[in-house]
């Protein structure tokens, strides 16, 4: 079966060999994606073949090993992926994420809104992927910014921060969750922590950084929403007029295709629009919706570490509603009647909106797979080994070293996904003797180090950049200084908790 363990390839004895072939396998990875615009499913596939080439690792063996990560990856991620997107979906098109705008903004004052914006990139960013969370935010930031008379810089960055912060630490994210695959954490903690380290991160690049972003890019003029004409004051650019935006985003088509944060712009097709139907959903119910998985896998790390007998009527029933499969399977139910029969859908709308949200998130949803096969054939030819080994011998920690490896690729590819899974591939080893707190926390380093200094070979870059007006020296000031405080201080945080858990 594709699931079954794949035994470990044939291959070389010699450790330096090996180093050699990673570093082949990863410089050709990102040449092909950055230099020939190959998209990162080819990508991360041939350089799987040429890893166990120069490993010396037989190719009719190499199959065998691809096809068992690949199928193992899609198994226990692919589904999750899925129903996150129809989660988002119902979201977006119920006018379920402008009901939660509208009630948080309508109770902040001009100096709260800062960490109001930073609040409800937080919420909306639970279940949405990164780019679906900028097209719906930028129109009700614009609008904000224009009518409030504040400063763009110090609205902008708080909410593109929540948004970061979610997309890289807490599932079910794709990144978060292919390193929880590929280490096997336990989702419960890893998101139980995941929001521990989230919170003081997105306050210091948020809310805080957004004042020192704001004077070292200066005075912005405040674009019209995303395709409307308004003309600024008048304030008909609203967040329902903001239409689909797609991973074309960047100009001329500067961004390189499928180098993306690794979620929707990797597949380069529309995002869906921030629409408000005729009937909004109230607040509670989008709330109560948008928290339930996050309450149910909470719930299930709880009575694991209270009750600590698996046999336990008590344990096993949570076991099975705190699971991620069910826990957002229940989160996409209730939506379809909290968000889209509220908001005056029909079934058969509501059943199109569902399927329309699968398309999007098959080229993300191969992009894991292949990545997969690249961290099952790294694990097969024994790198894994030789970095534990290399680890002991230099006295590095687990943790440091990946959020390194995936500093080191994020910076080299541009994508957040193709840096976690190549790095949780690598370290997986190291996590073999973990406690579950340890394993979630090297989940966690690595999806710190896969947001480190976003710059022009991320499409998000050119995201931010078009649609906040900005030159590309502002951009890196604000944006990609951004996600560095975010990789920074996640880290910073993350090794000290190390001690105490």
């Amino acid at each position: 079966m594709l699931a079954a363990a794949a035994p470990a390839l044939p291959h070389t004895d010699s450790n330096g060999r090996l180093l050699l072939a990673v570093l082949l396998s990863i410089g050709a990875i990102v040449l092909l994606i950055t230099k020939l615009k190959l998209h990162p499913f080819l990508a991360l596939t041939l350089g799987s073949g040429l890893l166990a080439a120069v490993a010396a690792a037989p190719f009719d063996k190499l199959l065998t090993s691809f096809s068992t990560g690949f199928g193992s990856t899609v198994a226990g991620v692919g589904l999750l992926i899925g129903l996150g997107a129809m989660l988002g979906k119902l979201l977006a098109d119920s006018g379920g994420a402008n009901t939660v705008a509208d009630t948080v903004l309508a109770r902040t004052g001009k100096r709260g809104l800062p960490w109001a914006m930073a609040l409800i990139a937080a919420v909306l960013g639970l279940p949405l992927f990164f780019e679906v969370g900028v097209v719906l935010l930028i129109p009700i930031v614009l609008l904000v910014a224009r009518r409030g008379n504040v400063p763009l810089m110090r609205i902008g960055i708080p909410a593109l921060a929540g948004l970061s912060v979610l997309h890289g630490l807490v599932p079910p994210h794709p990144g978060p969750l292919v390193a929880v695959d590929a280490l096997k954490a336990d989702l419960g903690v890893t998101l139980a922590l995941g929001l521990l380290i989230a919170v003081p991160t997105l306050i210091v690049a948020g809310p805080l950084f957004a004042r020192i972003a704001e004077r070292w890019v200066g005075p912005l003029d405040v674009p019209a929403a995303p395709g409307t004409d308004s003309a600024p004051g008048t304030g008909t650019g609203s967040a329902s007029d903001g239409p689909a935006a797609d991973g074309d985003a960047a100009p001329h088509g500067t961004a390189p295709a499928g180098t993306g944060t690794g979620t929707a712009t990797a597949t380069r097709t529309a995002l869906p629009a921030a629409v408000r139907p005729e009937h909004a959903p109230r607040f509670g119910a989008v709330l109560a919706t948008i928290l339930l998985p996050v309450v149910l896998m909470l719930g299930k790390a709880l009575v694991d570490v209270v009750v600590d007998d698996p046999k336990a009527g008590v344990q096993r029933f949570f076991d099975f509603i705190g699971s991620p499969l069910i826990a957002l399977l229940a989160a996409v139910l209730l939506a379809m009647v909290t968000l889209g029969r509220a908001a005056g859908f029909t079934k058969g709308q509501v059943s199109d909106s569902v399927a329309a949200s699968l398309g999007p998130i098959a080229g993300i949803v191969f992009i894991v797979g292949a990545g997969g096969g690249f961290k099952q054939t790294l694990i097969d030819v024994g790198v894994g080994q030789a970095v534990s080994a290399w680890a002991t011998d230099w006295h590095v920690s687990a943790l440091l070293l990946g959020w390194l490896i995936a500093v080191l690729i994020r910076l080299a590819t541009g994508s957040a996904t193709v840096a976690t899974i190549t790095a949780a591939g690598i370290v997986a080893p190291l996590a073999a003797g973990m406690s579950s707190s340890h394993s979630a926390l090297l989940v966690l380093a690595i999806g710190a180090g896969s947001l480190f200094f976003s710059h022009v070979n991320d499409a998000g870059f050119w995201l931010v950049k078009e649609y906040f007006g900005m030159s590309v020296g502002q951009t890196v000031k604000s944006w990609s200084v951004m996600e560095t405080v975010i990789s920074v201080v996640a880290i910073a945080l993350i090794l000290p908790l190390s001690l105490i858990v």
